[in-house]
């Protein structure tokens, strides 16, 4: 193998002194490149005069063609681009519910206003309400899945008046022991609330029945605390359930379905009656009012979770949030009264 070093001359070649001039030729056209130079293109073109360039707009034009029209879209495109990516989206959160016949699913939401009946205004000091506090008691489920399952069954139609369909449905979360392990069970319970004479049934005007289907008027959904919360609100500490109009559901909380409300003792099943009641009354379109006499049995529209003393329940309907002007703060004091008739 013949080995070339740069300033020698293979076997056979010209002596050093007849090579080109590397300064001189090295980029001639049709000169041969020899072993110690780099390869190098010709600047210009065999056969070809070098083109003058022309400068100015026109002279843009001849040298770069159509391409020269496609830099101002271009700008354009991508200024709308990044104007398109810095502008915020709007997102917003809703209630919304879907499924079959035993069972539908709430999307996650925390409203900032809740479209429903009972809302617990902020910053208030617990101490001075002691009778809205849940009362000390068994656990009960704080956490569900968002979605409900409808108890089956169906009722004779009770009562003169508008006819009022519902359904009974229980959150996939809730603890069986927190209903009694009876799903019938509870649900014959809310039922003869509804049937009860004394209730709204008694006004003579309403009528209520049972039904199997979507084809209702409402919900009664026995619900857990968190819940309960993201669908009612619960800007303090007082657990209180609702009627949540948007999705047609009484919000019955499971706490206080539980535990009740201090002004009913230990009475628990008339708790639970006066809770079906007052709830059932939103849908009806009552309002909240307080106590008319004092000494005499509330109206069941009163917030009874959170008292019977008008003048607690008036400073809790005070600040943003509550029920302002409900209740006025005279100082009557009414007895617990879980009914809409009186008996």
């Amino acid at each position: 193998m013949n080995r070339t070093t740069q300033g020698s001359a293979p076997a056979g070649g010209s002596p050093p002194g007849d090579r080109p001039s590397l300064s001189e030729d090295r980029y001639r056209r049709g000169a041969r490149r020899t072993g110690a130079e780099p390869l190098a293109a010709s600047w210009e073109p065999a056969g070809r005069r070098p083109r003058r360039r022309r400068r100015g707009v026109k002279g843009l034009v001849a040298n770069y063609g159509w391409r020269i029209y496609a830099v101002p879209v271009l700008l354009v495109l991508t200024a709308l681009v990044v104007l398109d990516t810095a502008t915020p989206g709007g997102t917003g959160t809703t209630t919304a519910a879907d499924g079959g016949e035993t069972a539908d699913r709430l999307a996650p939401v925390t409203p900032a206003t809740p479209a429903a009946s009972e809302k617990p205004p902020a910053d208030i000091d617990l101490k001075n309400f002691p009778t809205a506090v849940l009362p000390e008691g068994p656990r009960y489920s704080e956490q569900g899945a968002g979605t409900w399952q409808v108890v089956p069954g169906r009722t004779d139609k009770v009562g003169e008046g508008r006819l009022y369909r519902y359904n009974i449905a229980i959150e996939d979360g809730v603890d069986p022991a927190d209903y009694g392990g009876d799903r019938d069970s509870f649900a014959r319970t809310v039922d003869s609330f509804l049937s009860d004479p004394r209730s709204w049934v008694g006004t003579g005007q309403t009528a209520m029945q049972r039904v199997e289907g979507d084809d209702v008027d409402f919900t009664i959904s026995l619900t857990t605390t968190g819940t309960t919360h993201a669908i009612c609100g619960y800007s303090i500490q007082f657990e209180s359930s609702c009627w949540h109009e948007p999705t047609g559901r009484v919000i019955i909380n499971v706490a206080r379905w539980v535990r009740g409300g201090k002004v009913y003792n230990n009475d628990i099943t008339a708790y639970r009656t006066y809770a079906i009641n007052h709830e059932v009354g939103h849908v009806l379109d009552h309002p909240h009012v307080g106590c008319a006499e004092n000494g005499k049995a509330a109206p069941v529209m009163m917030q009874q979770s959170f008292g019977v003393a008008n003048d607690y329940v008036a400073q809790l309907n005070s600040v943003p949030g509550g029920d302002s002007g409900a209740v006025p703060a005279d100082g009557k004091v009414c007895t617990p009264n879980p009914f809409p008739v009186s008996p």
